[in-house]
């Protein structure tokens, strides 16, 4: 005879007592119909067969004062292996009546079969072989394929539903032993086919239902992840608002920034802004009975600053315009053409500002579609909403004019009551029956009257939250419009800025035509000078004829020389006259280059 192994033998024994022990198990639980407690015989004895199997070949530990040998240190493993078993872990610590490791991993063997999900934590535990191995055997049970089939018969656990009190119970203290007389068969129970047959029914029924609680979950979850992406799309919208709204500040700072250069022209429409605004404050102090004088006079001071404003521009081109000119004037040639550069780089710097605005202006204004479309959505909300609570209220009063006649009823029936008794006191036991007759149809209209009642504070509860969410929707409604609002001023902060743009381009055209013909008028003198270089002034002598009418030079004919060209010319022939600010006379000018001639006098000396 071969010798078989001792622990085989063990493992073999306590899958054997796991199948009898489940299988009893649920049998007993079906029978029963009802939730299981604590104190239930089968339970009690399941909950001590599982003990034993976590407990065969479990390694012994060394502790600080003596060996410890406990099924706490692998069931704690699952709560690393299963996020999910985070949640039972942390209650077992929590309770404050277990000091022993043993009774945490009772108590956690009975939270686990509450939630229906010991065989997911056991298997997850069967799967890593390798860290049971630190508190395992190899020969255990949890080792071999023993375990694999006790998890796969822990997942007909789920049929049943325990309702077990952990907090009040002494389980560091409990003796773990088997009682075999639970599971020999009596001769009531092998004929039982019908019974098993129910068992079955009962079983795929019980199946269903949780196979449509999972769906329900699954649908549950995704709606929660649909209402996060939604979330995050709302605060994606606010960013993008926040961006915009920075946009338009630095917007702002710009235009101050180009408003600061004009500090002279601004105090003096500062001094002159204050004189009207305490105008306007004595005539609002005489006015406050009359809303519309008040309106019309705020209306003219309005009118008045964009007057004001406008003339402030005015000057404002007006000076460079005035500025420029100077400049013009005072300045050479290559500071003429570096102003020019300048000004063109300004112009392109405008230019891309402006575009700038354009661009935001449509983004805003594609924005402010979006935020009308949602408006009208929420509007066609409200209006179902407003459809809801009229039909409530309709179903309201309907519910009202019953209860008021069940109460009529009630006291009609207790008016008989009262008038039977009266009359036949004698008759005993007709009264007897009647009465109890009354007696069930008033339970009927208290229990309908209850109803009614309950059914209307539902009702009541379901009003006042449609009332909640159309006062969101009426907020949510006043923000787009204070949005709206914004966009407008927005708007005309854009066209005020656009009208500056092209009054400035406007100017500097007008510059720039300015500064070419400046150029020109400068080309024509330089090359009117490089003809002219290397002559010579003629000598007074050599100089008899005026070159123009060849007459000779007299003392009615006087010599008149040509700084520009060197030609003499006489006072008769040079006779064009040009007016000088700097000078009260007109002078006479060349006829050939329109230089300033030069009157020359008997020493040859220009």
């Amino acid at each position: 005879m071969a010798v078989k192994d001792p622990t085989a033998v063990e493992r073999a024994n306590l899958l054997n007592m796991a199948k009898l022990s489940i299988k009893g198990l649920i049998e007993s639980a079906l029978s029963f119909g009802r939730t299981l407690d604590s104190d239930y015989p089968p339970l009690q004895q399941f909950f001590v067969v599982m003990e034993h199997c976590l407990k065969h070949g479990l390694k012994v530990r060394k502790s600080f004062l003596s060996y410890n040998k406990t099924i706490w240190g692998p069931l704690e493993l699952v709560e690393k292996l299963y996020p999910e078993a985070e949640e039972i872990a942390a209650s077992v610590r929590d309770l404050p009546g277990l000091k022993t490791p043993l009774g945490r991993a009772r108590a956690w063997l009975r939270l686990a079969l509450m939630q229906k999900k010991m065989a997911d934590y056991l298997r997850c535990l069967i799967i890593q072989r390798e860290l049971l191995s630190e508190f395992y055997e190899y020969h255990a049970l949890m080792m071999e394929e023993e375990g694999a089939v006790i998890v796969g018969l822990l997942v007909g656990l789920n049929v049943i539903d325990a309702n077990l009190c952990v907090k009040g119970e002494d389980l560091d203290s409990q003796v773990g032993v088997i009682d075999f007389s639970m599971y020999l068969k009596s001769d009531d129970d092998i004929g039982g086919k019908e019974r098993n047959e129910q068992i079955a029914a009962i079983l795929d029924q019980k199946n269903y239902v949780e196979e449509l609680n999972r769906q329900l979950n699954s649908t549950v979850s995704s709606l929660h992840a649909r209402v996060d992406s939604l979330e995050k799309s709302n605060t994606k919208l606010i960013e993008e608002l926040a961006i915009a709204k920075n946009n338009i500040i630095k917007l702002q700072e710009e235009n101050h920034q180009l408003r600061s250069e004009n500090t002279l022209i601004l105090m003096k429409t500062q001094h002159h802004l204050e004189v009207t605004k305490v105008d306007v404050e004595a005539e609002l102090q005489t006015y406050k009975h009359s809303r519309q004088g008040l309106d019309e006079m705020y209306n003219e001071a309005r009118r008045q600053l964009r007057e004001e404003s406008q003339l402030r521009q005015d000057m404002e081109n007006e000076l460079v315009v005035q500025v420029s000119m100077k400049h013009e004037i005072e300045l050479a040639m290559k500071l003429l053409e570096k102003d020019i550069h300048e000004k063109q780089d300004t112009l392109i710097g405008l230019r891309q500002q402006l575009d700038e605005v354009k661009a935001i202006n449509m983004e805003m204004y594609q924005k402010l579609q979006v935020s009308d479309d949602a408006m009208k959505e929420k509007n066609e909300i409200i209006g179902r909403l407003e459809d809801k609570t009229n039909q409530i209220n309709a179903t309201m009063k309907q519910l009202e004019q019953r209860l008021q006649q069940a109460e009529k009823a009630q006291l009609d029936a207790e008016n008989e009551d009262k008038k039977l008794k009266q009359e036949y006191v004698n008759k005993s036991e007709s009264l007897q029956k009647e009465f109890s007759q009354k007696e069930k149809q008033l339970l009927q209209l208290e229990t309908d009257l209850k109803i009614e009642k309950e059914w209307r504070q539902t009702l009541q509860d379901d009003l006042q939250k449609e009332k909640e969410t159309v006062s969101h929707l009426r907020i949510e409604t006043q923000e787009i419009i204070n949005l709206k609002k914004e966009f407008i001023k927005l708007q005309e902060k854009n066209r005020q800025l656009k009208r500056i743009c092209q009054d400035q381009e406007a100017a500097l055209q007008e510059l720039a035509s300015k500064l070419s013909e400046s150029k020109l008028k400068i080309e024509d003198i330089k090359e009117a000078n490089k003809a002219l270089q290397g002559q010579v002034w003629l000598k007074d002598k050599e100089a008899t004829h005026c070159k123009l009418c060849e007459k000779e030079f007299s003392l009615s004919k006087r010599k008149h020389h040509c700084r520009n060209c060197g030609e003499i010319f006489c006072n008769a022939c040079s006779d064009n006259e040009l007016p000088l600010p700097s000078s009260p006379k007109p002078v006479r000018v060349c006829d050939s280059c329109h230089a300033i001639l030069i009157q020359r006098c008997s020493s040859n000396v220009p």
